[in-house]
């Protein structure tokens, strides 16, 4: 835990001084001043989309390395697979099967130890991705339902979500500041005076922009996880196309009672899955990344003819 917040931290370190770097330059080489209170609406896009794009493109740049070092996950080599399970074989070798009828490079493979069901994948492109499932996931899953996990994950590097998902944030919150500096600057400017000290009016303009920054950032959260649930269809269509649907859909069910059962032991692990989520109340779900498994079962069944 203490190893994730370090690189969590890190990492936001690492972000915060490059994006202060490439303002710098910008406000040195090009004679413009592009943050502070009180500036051209213009240049205060300018500023936020710098901000926000520079954040969301480093931080997917660093996806791969800050995943296999946040779960601690084991690459799978091809020259090590005779020391491998017959599913970590079929892991790997799927992976390199998709990959090559896809025309596009081999992803890292890894697996990481967990008692959680989980799989995912990102990378800053198609040949720039990494997959990686966890040790339950293997351990429990047959070969058929490992395989509609592996479809899956693939087809949303095939679709290039990541970076879809990566320019609507930067969209998203390039007006999240520039929508809570003009507002601020409305509130501030209610204490402002040409005749006197302005130190009240600077400080509501500070705490102003952070409260707006987080109240957009709360109903933005809400788009953006619109469109990742519209993504996760988009990659049970792509996986469908990839592995016989009914595997998806017996897959999917499998998970359906796994979550039943750990719900009813007092478990309910299975929340954590990046591939699935299970209902919940309407204000839970438009929160929610990932559409209810019901859902997804009855898009399978009704609306894509594979």
């Amino acid at each position: 835990m203490i190893k994730r917040i370090f690189l969590f931290l890190l990492t936001n370190i690492l972000v915060l001084v490059t994006i202060s770097i490439i303002i710098a330059l910008a406000e040195h080489f090009l004679w413009i001043k592009i943050s502070g209170y009180g500036l051209n609406y213009t240049w205060v896009l300018i500023y936020a989309a710098i901000v926000w794009f520079s954040g969301a493109f480093i931080s997917l740049a660093i996806s791969r390395w800050m995943a296999k070092r946040a779960y601690n996950i084991v690459l799978i080599e091809e020259k090590d697979l005779h020391s491998l399970s017959s599913k970590e074989q079929f892991f790997y070798q799927t992976v390199k099967n998709i990959s090559q009828n896809k025309w596009i490079k081999l992803p890292e493979i890894g697996i990481y130890d967990s008692a959680e069901p989980n799989a995912f994948a990102t990378g800053p492109s198609k040949n720039r991705s990494l997959v990686a499932v966890s040790t339950w996931l293997i351990e429990t899953m047959n070969v058929d339902e490992i395989e509609w996990v592996i479809a899956h994950e693939m087809a949303h590097i095939l679709n290039w979500d990541m970076v879809t998902m990566t320019l609507l944030q930067g969209i998203i919150n390039t007006f999240v500041v520039f929508l809570s500096r003009i507002l601020s600057t409305l509130i501030s400017n209610y204490f402002r005076s040409d005749e006197e000290d302005n130190s009240w009016a600077d400080l509501t303009y500070f705490i102003s922009s952070i409260v707006l920054d987080i109240i957009f950032s709360i109903l933005a959260s809400i788009a953006i996880m619109a469109y990742s649930r519209k993504r996760e269809f988009a990659a049970d269509l792509g996986s469908a196309k990839l592995v016989w649907k009914d595997k998806m859909i017996r897959a999917l069910r499998k998970l359906q009672n796994m979550q039943d059962m750990m719900a009813t032991d007092g478990l309910d692990k299975s929340s954590t899955f990046n591939i699935s989520s299970k209902n919940v109340g309407w204000f839970m779900a438009i929160f929610s990344s990932h559409p209810a498994l019901d859902d997804r079962i009855k898009a399978l069944e009704n609306n894509y003819s594979i």
